[in-house]
């Protein structure tokens, strides 16, 4: 068969493959990048459920408007209001998961050839899916304070490119949190050069002690002209559920009229009964109790990670202890002559049962194969201790 010659831009996905070698009885994943199960409030959601088909159920189980379910779009305007955001029901639609906002963006923007910059590393998917649409990738580096802003700030006068896209807070897979002090200096660069900048906020919520800064969006009521020059993706998948599919982006009303007309070729509307059960949800009050439960839970864990990592790795391994979302983002120094490349260690820790993610794929550019990626969400304390010790006997 002759397949479509933009799939020559992409690869099925690394962690995708790594899945496929985790069938083994014991084994230890810190690979994956899903919630924890055990964390969803289930008598929540059969609660939203029962209502929406009880109080709406043609609603519920019709076809809805492609720009969403009118309720849940005003909840989530609610929602977003909680987190210093003024959005009108209109000015969202809802998307199936925060994936399906990205993958829009894609459709809308870029044309083959067209240069995006992207963090250093950032989500894989965003990679692959940008890349489907045919753009030509651009890294920018960050630490852990976020993308570097002036560094930034040289790529957007070289390249000129069609978008920027950032996940500023708590970024999969670096964990990092942009400081307020580069949050607003972005919202100037994107007024100077006129660039579209695409905040990606799934993991905002999960933070473990203080509250990060305001959101970009949340941020450019105080810089005159950056709203319109900005596309703010959310998603419940993390912090609710993930089965449930749902996501929405906001953005200026002409880019959400063509990510709309898109998305009506792409799925018709997200599942009615999916956004009527959120809507139900979110109205329920619900969800200020689960977010505070996970935050607890995974601030636990993290911590047990971050304490293993030392004590069972030493300085063979770097990092910084994350404030918030789902990951460790780490790197093997080759400290003592001890192994510095993530891809070799990975196949020895299969062997010793622990699995992660190594962090090249994460990489648009100058792939850094000494970092790695570990997830400490589905993993309870004992066995985050016992990962890491074993992945230490791998080291």
């Amino acid at each position: 068969m002759q397949f479509a010659s933009r799939l020559d831009n992409v690869e099925t996905s690394a962690i995708r493959e790594l899945f496929k070698l985790l069938g083994k009885p014991g084994i230890i994943s810190f690979a994956g990048g899903f919630p924890d199960s055990a964390m969803f409030d289930v008598e929540g959601l059969k609660e939203a459920s029962q209502k929406a088909l009880t109080e709406e159920p043609g609603g519920a189980l019709q076809y809805g408007a492609t720009e969403g379910y009118e309720p849940l779009r005003s909840q989530l305007s609610s929602f977003m209001k909680t987190k210093g955001v003024d959005v009108d029901p209109s000015g969202l639609i809802v998307t199936t998961g925060s994936q399906q906002a990205l993958d829009l963006l894609g459709k809308t923007m870029i044309s083959p050839g067209d240069k995006v910059i992207v963090e250093g590393p950032t989500f894989l998917a965003t990679i692959q899916c940008f890349r489907l649409y045919g753009a030509q990738l651009i890294s920018a580096p960050i630490d852990a304070n976020g993308v570097k802003t002036d560094e930034l700030e040289k790529l957007i006068a070289e390249h000129k490119p069609k978008f920027v896209y950032l996940i500023p807070t708590f970024g999969n897979p670096s964990g990092a949190m942009l400081t307020l002090e580069r949050r607003k200096k972005v919202l100037e660069l994107a007024v100077k050069y006129q660039t579209l900048v695409v905040e990606d906020d799934p993991y905002g919520d999960l933070y473990f002690g203080e509250a990060p800064p305001p959101s970009i969006l949340a941020l450019s009521k105080d810089v005159p002209g950056s709203r319109e020059l900005l596309a703010h993706c959310g998603s419940l998948s993390k912090v609710l559920s993930p089965g449930l599919r749902i996501g929405w982006m906001i953005a200026p009303p002409e880019l959400l009229a063509k990510a709309t007309m898109c998305k009506q070729f792409s799925d018709a509307h997200t599942s009615t009964f999916s956004q009527a059960t959120a809507a139900q949800y979110l109205k329920s009050g619900r969800m200020p109790g689960t977010l505070a439960h996970v935050r607890e839970v995974y601030g636990q864990r993290a911590q047990a990670m971050g304490a293993a990592l030392k004590r069972e790795l030493g300085d063979a391994v770097s990092f910084t202890q994350p404030g918030g979302g789902l990951f460790f983002w780490a790197r093997l120094t080759g400290a003592n002559g001890k192994l510095a490349d993530a891809n070799e260690l990975a196949k020895r820790a299969i062997e010793k049962l622990v699995a992660f993610v190594p962090g090249a794929p994460f990489f648009a550019e100058k792939p850094d194969v000494a970092t790695l990626r570990l997830s400490f969400a589905t993993a309870d304390v004992a066995k985050i201790e016992e990962g890491v010790k074993r992945l230490g006997q791998a080291l």
